[in-house]
């Protein structure tokens, strides 16, 4: 009797410390690549809001939204709604991450395109992007 008790407390405990794995691991949108290398999963849609900074913009600040469709580790981000600027269904975005989150980030203007830096949240649900002259954009994933 003392045995098969024993016996199921190790596999509760077992379980337990399983299932705990697998749900802390299913937080973070992550894909693995051919080489084996895991990096974040961009897809999907995110609510962006770009910010102008800096002595020659207006200080203008306006909603986007971002739809990010990513191959392997490249990323190409579309407009899904106009903007003061630019049109609905134009390329905002183009870059490629790395398993230390977005190794190059260009951010597309209606003017020129701006080699940009870009960092995502620990937990993947947020991105800031900052081309560190003029423009800031704050994308929170939906």
């Amino acid at each position: 009797m003392v045995k098969k008790t024993f016996l199921v407390l190790i596999c509760l405990i077992g379980l337990t410390i399983f299932i705990s794995t697998l749900h802390g691991q299913g937080s973070k949108k992550t894909i693995t690549l051919p080489s084996g290398e895991v990096v974040w999963d961009l897809n999907g849609e995110w609510d962006t809001i770009i910010e102008n900074y800096g002595p020659f913009t207006s200080g203008q600040k306006y909603p986007q939204i971002n739809k990010i469709t990513q191959t392997g580790s490249s990323f190409v981000a579309i407009r899904m709604i106009d903007d003061p600027w630019n049109k609905k269904g134009s390329q905002s975005l183009q870059g490629e991450v790395d398993k230390n989150g977005i190794m190059k980030v260009t951010i597309f203007t209606a003017v020129v395109p701006e080699e940009s830096k870009g960092q995502i949240s620990n937990d993947g649900k947020k991105i800031v992007i900052d081309d560190g002259e003029r423009r800031r954009l704050t994308l929170t994933r939906k």
